[in-house]
Order: C-alpha cells, then structure tokens, then sequence
C-alpha cells in the first residue's frame, strides 16, 4: 500500500533516471483515483504541482542540484499556512481563506526541492483524534475504510498511507502524529518543542504544538526532519540549539542502548498491542539491547493535565476568530448588537468540540478557578518533566505502546472522555517537550482486517539523532 519511499524518489529523480514532472503527473492521478474514498485531501495543486515539478526538472537539466528533496511530493495539512489553496484548519470559521505567506516549514520543504501536491484534512483546529470533526467529511483509514486513520492530522496519514504523496506534514499537540501514524501503518515523528518552526502553524495549544512528518520509513522521517529543523526568528519559541546530523552519528549498537519500559504502558493494552510490544522487546534483547525497567507514575495524570492546558491556550489563541477580524461572519439582523453577532459567528463558525474545548478553556482559566486548574496543571507538567529526566538518567529511550488499540470503527466512540484516552501515551512527550516517534510495530487480525498496530519511542529534548537511530534499529529488527 506505501509507496517507494523519499529518499529513493529523490535519488532517482536527481539521477535523471525518472522526471519529476512524470513523478507528479503520477502522484495527482493517484490522488484523483483514491481521495474519493479516503477524503484525505482538502484541496489537490495540479497546476501548481506540474509547474514545480517542472522547475526542479530545470535545474537537474542545467546540471544544478535542487536538493535533498528534488521532486518529492509532500502533502501538507490544512492547518500549515501556504499561499497555494486555502488554510482552513477544517473549519468553517476559516472557509474560504487563503494565507498571504507560506510557513517557515512549506519554505524549507520548497527550498529542498519538493513539490506541494496538496493540503489535507484533519480533525478541525486539530482539536480531535479521529478526523472526524473535520467541516468536510470525516477521512478514512486506507487499511479499512471504515476505521478511522485517527486524528488530528489524519488527512496526512491516510494520504502516505495510500501512497498519495511520498512524505505528509502533521501537527503534533497531544499526539496527533504519533496516534494517526499508528493507526495507519506509517512513521509519524514528533520532534522536541522548539527544535521545528512553528511559525505559520494556525495555534491550538502554543506550548505544546510541533510541526512533523509522516513517512513510510525513519530514514525518510530524518530526511525530512533535516530539512525543516533549525532556528526560526520568526518563531519565538523557537530554540537556537545546533542540529546534529544525523547520518554523521553512528549508527545504534544494540549491545551499547538502554530501553526503558514503564510499567504504567503496560496496562489496559489491546490483546494485538501487547503482542507487539512484547516482539519488540523480545527482538531487542536477543540483539543484545539492555530493557531497563522505569517509573512514570504521572502517566495517569497525563490526560486531565493535558485537558487543562491545551483547552487554555486554545481559548485564547481562537478568540481572535470573532467574524469581525479573522473568520467566518454571520449575517447581521436587524437591531442586533455586536455581542450578538459575536456569539452566533463563533456558534456557526465553529463546531462542536471546538465549543467544548473553548468554554474548557475558558472556565479554567476564569477567576476562581484559575489556581484551582490551570496553576495546579502548570505544577504537574513540571513533575511529568522531571519523571522524565529521571527515567532518561537510566535508559537512552522509552519504548512503549503509542495507543491502546488499533483504529476503531468510524461513529464507534462517542463519549469525549473516552475519545480523549486515546492519547494516554502521547500527551505527556507533548506536555514535557521532548521527542517521540512512532513505527509501525504489528498487526491486529481481531476484526477480520489486517490493521496496523504502532509502537512508540521516546527520546530527552534535542537527541533526535539518538531517537531516530534507535528507531532505525527497531525498525530493521521488526521487518527482519
């Protein structure tokens, strides 16, 4: 189902050996082929797309290197700003509205010589772990059509996924890389907060939010990562820290790595997820790999402190959306006051978990229960980070389950809390700042379908190099 993966792509394409302008031709009738079954895609660039693609043919014909990415298809999702198409977010508020920029990541993509093909939908304001609050149409999961391919960025996945573009971009704030990823069968990496521009990132939570790709493999996940890492002034939270290269780090030696395994991952597990951790753990120990047992006893607290923080920040960052600056805007009836349009814009502009994580957000962050919540969350992330620091003090990486289950069935679940716990092993990577990724790591048959089990690694802040080279480990004893 996935295709050949970038590296290769771009190899051959730089080689002279395959066009790219044929390389996109192809990819945009695969798109018009499949997304009408997956609704994976928003809006498709053909023009666009062709006119790139040919433009990186130019250079490789005059004998000039368009970069590591030459010819690439890479499929963006709809909460990323670019001039081509719309930034919509998935949401009516933002039908309809087109971006005057592109974002630092989009640049730095172009700027390697891939081709934009697309942008994609997703859970609306990436507030979601289905896509099934998407304005347009719920996405569907390639593997079986009607399981969800998870969420927020859900349009990403399934798109790589189907082998509709050769690299996605996603937004990550609790784990909506790593979950859909798992979902659907791919790589989906979150680096630490800070180490990727967020600028150009429609905000939902602006302490959690991180901008990654998916791929097919983790070699194309460090291409990628390569491409869009480094400091930003134009995001503030952006960190100046080195980028290490990671193909001049060696490369993991079993005997040398240290995987730590908490327990609190080991609990409440789908039959299929438990399988596939335990395979993991058994091939790492017959490579040599020492399993160190750690203690994340925060894990429990993860979600509601997550439910805190993140619904707080998205209430600030979407009440500039009010139909009077930014959004959609109702139609104004007579002898109606501005407090009344406000409402009835916000109301039709945006959909119902939106609502509900806005009046959230709203209410712990309202006088009398500000120190009660929002102050109290503030105090756990700080013991959720130092968990970690103390956990990584005796191991190099956390290895556990991404999520509990496989995808479930779309429309299966419909209770919030129940939706929410989806994310009970990604929130706090966000939460504490620090890098993860997930591969694909087995099977689950339970359902009569073959539908793809994730795994998920996590590394300190800023040691990507060490998270993908572990994961490159991982992934070569899985498919061995």
């Amino acid at each position: 189902m996935i295709r050949p993966d970038a590296t290769a792509v771009a190899s051959v394409i730089r080689s002279g050996a395959l066009r790219a302008v044929d390389h996109a031709r192809a990819t945009l009738d695969a798109i018009d082929t499949a997304n009408p079954g997956l609704n994976a895609y928003h809006e498709v660039f053909h023009e666009a797309a062709l006119e790139r693609a040919a433009a990186v043919d130019a250079l490789i014909a005059a004998g000039r290197d368009p970069g590591p990415l030459a010819g690439v298809c890479v499929a963006v999702k709809d909460n990323i700003a670019t001039t081509l198409g719309q930034t919509t977010c998935s949401s009516r508020m933002l039908e309809g509205y087109r971006s005057p920029f592109d974002a630092t990541v989009v640049m730095r993509l172009v700027g390697a010589g891939a081709v934009i093909v697309g942008k994609t939908n997703m859970d609306e304001f990436a507030m979601g772990s289905s896509s099934e609050t998407c304005a347009w149409g719920v996405v569907r999961n390639p593997h079986d059509p009607t399981r969800t391919p998870g969420g927020s960025s859900g349009g990403s996945a399934a798109a790589m996924a189907a082998g509709l573009c050769d690299l996605s971009l996603g937004s990550d704030t609790g784990g909506s890389i790593r979950q859909p990823a798992a979902f659907c069968g791919i790589v989906g990496l979150k680096p630490t907060y800070g180490r990727i521009s967020r600028w150009g990132l429609v905000a939902f939570g602006s302490s959690l939010d991180q901008i990654g790709p998916f791929t097919s493999t983790v070699r194309d996940a460090a291409l990628a990562y390569g491409v869009m890492a480094g400091f930003d002034p134009h995001d503030s939270t952006s960190a100046a820290v080195p980028v290490d290269d990671w193909q001049a780090t060696p490369a993991t030696d079993p005997r040398t790595l240290r995987v730590g395994v908490p327990s609190q991952y080991l609990r409440n597990n789908d039959p299929a997820v438990t399988e596939a951790l335990d395979r993991a753990l058994a091939l790492l120990r017959a490579a040599g790999a020492t399993i160190v047992d750690v203690d994340l006893p925060m894990t429990d607290h993860g979600i509601s402190t997550y439910y805190v923080i993140a619904p707080a920040e998205a209430s600030s960052n979407l009440a500039r959306f009010d139909g009077i600056r930014y959004g959609h805007r109702a139609a104004q009836r007579a002898g109606e006051g501005l407090e009344e349009l406000y409402a009835r814009s916000r109301s039709e502009g945006f959909g119902a978990e939106v609502q509900r994580r806005i009046m959230l957000g709203t209410y712990v962050l309202s006088s009398g229960y500000y120190d009660a919540y929002y102050d109290r969350a503030l105090r756990i992330r700080r013991l959720i980070k130092q968990e970690f620091d103390t956990a990584f003090a005796r191991c190099d990486v956390i290895l556990g389950p991404t999520a509990p289950t496989a995808a479930f069935t779309i429309g299966g679940v419909t209770d919030p809390l129940q939706m929410y716990m989806n994310d009970v092993y990604t929130v706090n990577t966000n939460i504490a700042g620090i890098a993860g990724i997930s591969l694909p790591g087995g099977v689950d048959r339970s359902s009569g379908h073959a539908l793809p089990v994730g795994l998920q690694l996590q590394a300190p802040a800023f040691a990507e190099s060490r998270l993908l080279r572990a994961s490159e480990l991982l992934e070569s004893l899985l498919s061995a």
